[in-house]
């Protein structure tokens, strides 16, 4: 596929949808660039919102890490996490009882919010096991991978509970290099194949992290799907997510998708995104 300025395609919507890790920054921070992007659209009065599957914090708190870095154009109130799906579910679904975790302390924010008592995987014994009433897995950082990891399967094995895996993700980009690391999705995976259960997805490609934004805006306005564009770096969770929702979609290569074999994916997959281009940064 053609490569496309960036510019010339988010004329044609109203409102952005941003992925944001391999989009707006990296471990290396920002992208270079993309406070250009956010004032364009501020002075163009477009409307964007963030649709991340990362549950490692709080909308704030992930507002925040941008604030610090001097981009101060991310609000916490445009920020759609998969976390808070995962919450939604243990609101209305697990009314008692200990949710156990894996993931960092500011991770836990979200099941910490819902009013049960939760609890790192790590603090879960024979004394407190028969009390767990759901397991979730929001970050790959913030355990023992070897013992936690261990922990999870033996209390999922002795425990009939839903796992809920508040990031879809398999695998996220290392800073400085072309080389990937194992997130909390890839994870998930891992562990659903050796205990043989089904776990509770929530994040992209699901289209529910699609109908939560997407209800939040028409709250305020009358919106269609097709003044609504995602950006993403990821064929199958940006890309699919929005292509499954009735979106147009670009496809960036400043994150997990390389410019030396996106058109080799794209053809490999089948998820074919509306554009390409090389950035989400408007020159």
């Amino acid at each position: 596929m053609p490569i496309q300025d960036f510019k010339s395609v988010i004329d044609k919507y109203k409102i952005i949808f941003f992925d944001a890790f391999g989009v707006l920054k990296s471990y290396n921070g920002l992208v270079p660039g993309i406070e250009r992007t956010f004032a364009y659209m501020e002075e163009q009065q477009k409307e964007y919102y963030i649709v991340t599957n990362d549950a490692s914090r709080s909308p704030r708190q992930l507002a925040e890490s941008y604030h610090r870095l001097g981009f101060e154009a991310i609000q916490h109130d445009r920020i759609i996490s998969s976390g808070m799906l995962a919450k939604e579910y243990l609101d209305l679904k697990v009314n008692e009882g200990i949710v156990a975790y894996l993931g960092t302390h500011s991770s836990a924010h979200y099941i910490d919010s819902s009013g049960l008592h939760t609890l790192p995987v790590s603090a879960i014994n024979q004394h407190n096991i028969d009390q767990v009433n759901a397991l979730v897995l929001l970050d790959d950082e913030g355990f023992n991978w070897f013992d936690d990891l261990n922990k999870t399967v033996n209390i999922l094995r002795k425990r009939t509970i839903p796992a809920i895996v508040a990031n879809t993700d398999n695998i996220y980009p290392l800073s400085g290099s072309n080389e990937v690391s194992i997130a909390i999705g890839g994870i998930a995976s891992m562990v659903e194949s050796i205990v043989g259960k089904r776990f509770i997805r929530f994040g992209k490609p699901d289209s529910q992290m699609f109908m939560f934004a997407y209800d939040l805006i028409r709250e305020r306005m009358t919106i269609s799907k097709k003044e609504i564009l995602m950006v993403g770096d990821t064929l199958h969770t940006d890309i699919l997510g929005g292509n499954k929702f009735g979106l147009d979609t670009v496809l960036v290569l400043s994150g997990n998708t390389l410019p030396d074999d996106a058109e080799t994916r794209i053809r490999s997959t089948g998820i074919v995104p509306t554009y390409v281009c090389t950035t989400a940064v408007v020159d």
